[in-house]
């Protein structure tokens, strides 16, 4: 029987998410690393305070990524072997999973042995808020919504993405991704030319924030959660969140650890009051590691539906 044309996809899938869970991302020379360098690169040539000159700048970089992607799509066809290991290094190199959770584990460390200047320095890798006055409680929040709301940016969409668009859906998705976090968020400087940036991140995080949030229902017991409170909290909360995408990950997360998340976060000069996000206790620091468990076990089991829906599909 002939080879489905997405059988190496799926298959490279599988190999790229493995090799994130046993390697996290590469150590060095890390790819996103050399395209957030070209993005800066380019934004000192085309910034300007006007929405046009940002969205040209995010549809440059996300086209050429996307067609990156195309091209090699196109060069891989016929040749399962290549098109296995194209996918898989591409997947790997896209995925934030395992060091997201390695991240966390760090805080959790420094948190439980006291080490609050320790864990405050560590911050700035899981959020962008300012540290400084924040407190272990405070630290322990912190950790935990970011622990939630990456899971699907840094580990669940570009398993969809490359579920439902192979190689260029992966490149693009990630592509998107890094333009919002490097201009996507509120100050002076990114409110226009940031603008686009952010609305196209909103858009390719809808459909994976929602499966996060639904996978983490399912999974909830595997790190002794509650499924039902994970739907509820989802249900009634979510949408009171700032962002159309965070609020439900956070949300279904804050009901199956049994926490209350949300509250007053600073960024530098500006300040946020979000809405509060379950009806549990607040977080302690050893919640982050649970925090970890949950979300490991949402993005293995986004990374197990990536693979069954790609190698299903007909070419």
């Amino acid at each position: 029987m002939p080879l489905r044309r997405d059988v190496p996809t799926a298959a490279g899938l599988a190999l790229g998410a493995a090799a994130d869970l046993l390697l996290a991302d590469p150590a060095r020379r890390h790819p996103v690393a050399a395209f957030g360098s070209l993005a800066a690169a380019l934004e000192r040539r085309v910034w300007r305070d006007a929405r046009p000159a940002g969205a040209a700048h995010a549809l440059v970089l996300v086209a050429g990524a996307a067609g990156l992607g195309a091209a090699a799509d196109r060069a891989t066809a016929g040749r399962p072997v290549l098109r296995t290991a194209a996918v898989a290094a591409t997947t790997w190199t896209v995925l934030g999973g395992t060091s997201l959770g390695r991240a966390a584990a760090a805080m959790a460390g420094a948190l439980e042995a006291g080490d609050l200047p320790g864990a405050r320095a560590l911050l700035p890798t899981l959020a962008g808020r300012d540290p400084s006055s924040l407190d272990a409680g405070e630290l322990a929040r912190a950790t935990v919504e970011s622990v939630a709301e990456n899971t699907s940016d840094a580990a669940v969409a570009p398993l969809v993405w490359g579920a439902l668009a192979g190689l260029p859906g992966l490149l693009g998705y990630r592509a998107v991704n890094t333009l919002d976090a490097m201009v996507g968020h509120r100050s002076p400087r990114y409110a226009r030319f940031g603008w686009a940036a952010a609305r196209a991140d909103d858009v390719a995080n809808w459909l994976p924030a929602r499966l996060t949030a639904a996978l983490t229902v399912a999974v909830a017991p595997l790190a002794g959660g509650s499924p039902r409170e994970a739907l509820r909290t989802w249900w009634r909360d979510g949408a009171a969140h700032p962002s159309p995408n965070a609020g439900r990950c956070e949300a279904a997360a804050a009901g199956a650890l049994g926490l209350r998340l949300g509250g007053r976060n600073v960024y530098g000069s500006r300040v946020e009051d979000r809405p509060v996000l379950g009806d549990g206790r607040a977080p302690e620091s050893s919640d982050v590691g649970r925090a970890v468990r949950l979300s490991r076990a949402v993005w293995l089991a986004a990374a197990a539906l990536a693979v069954a829906s790609r190698a299903a599909r007909r070419g």
